[in-house]
């Protein structure tokens, strides 16, 4: 049994935060068939909000309503302005380094949240050494309010991703990478649909950049890859924030797992 499966069958029998268990999340199959994923407790603690932004026809203005409601909900009893800031700074933090703090943050909300595998920081991590990371890592993802304010903003994602898309199942996004051997590419995919010889089956660590756009995806390395991201692994993407929040580079953050995924060619 490989790293992948070892890890996601320990975690079969536990729950995560998210309506679909890990093993399934994580999965080939739910990108190429997705379920729809519900945070319950989000979905319970701001029903009104979210009543509220499915009666707003304008996405600026579901924009400013929800914005508005976060710089004053009381985060953990604190104030909603001081928690604005450092989710914000958690944010800018990952546009400039995904291998910092913010990072951490991240990485280890995504897999308590999720379940997903944090494959890499800073470092590959693949031995059994590399356990008590991962676990302080993980632990970095339940500091302060922030995870709270995560399952929120991806709560949010989720419903704007439906209200301006429709029935839209899949985005078309692009990755580049300078360091391809960094990544799990599983060289025996479960999948019953044979692959092209541009094809790879990639395991994507907790949480990733991705671009909508294929030059700039270049920008970033050699290695470029087309993946087709299901709408319930996206966190964030261009636009849907307020512009002191990360907007560079058309960025889109997508939660991990196994991906068929296209190499480009340059």
């Amino acid at each position: 049994m490989d790293r992948h499966r070892q890890w996601y069958s320990s975690l079969a029998a536990q729950s995560s935060r998210a309506s679909v268990p890990a093993v399934r999340f994580a999965a080939l199959a739910f990108q190429e068939y997705p379920e729809h994923v519900v945070l319950a407790d989000c979905q319970r603690e701001h029903a009104g909000l979210w009543a509220l932004l499915s009666q707003i026809t304008d996405a600026d203005e579901r924009r400013e309503v929800f914005w508005h409601y976060y710089t004053r909900y009381p985060w953990g009893g604190h104030s909603g302005l001081a928690q604005k800031l450092s989710l914000t700074s958690i944010i800018r933090g990952w546009g400039v380094d995904s291998n910092g703090k913010s990072g951490a943050i991240l990485k280890g909300w995504a897999q308590r949240c999720f379940g997903l595998r944090i494959i890499h920081h800073g470092n590959c991590l693949h031995s059994e050494d590399d356990q008590v990371q991962i676990e302080q890592l993980g632990h970095q993802g339940k500091v302060g309010s922030i995870p709270l304010q995560l399952d929120y903003l991806y709560t949010y994602t989720q419903g704007e991703l439906d209200r301006r898309y429709g029935q839209r199942s899949h985005f078309t996004l692009w990755r580049g990478t300078h360091d391809p051997e960094l990544y799990e590419v599983k060289h025996s995919p479960d999948t019953a649909t044979p692959l092209s010889s541009q094809e790879q089956i990639v395991e994507f660590n907790s949480i990733s950049s991705f671009t909508h756009h294929r030059e700039i995806a270049w920008e970033f390395g050699y290695r470029v890859w087309r993946v087709k991201v299901p709408r319930e692994k996206i966190l964030m993407f261009p636009g849907i924030l307020p512009p002191e929040c990360l907007q560079g580079e058309a960025e889109v953050l997508v939660l991990g797992g196994d991906y068929r995924v296209a190499v480009e060619k340059a």
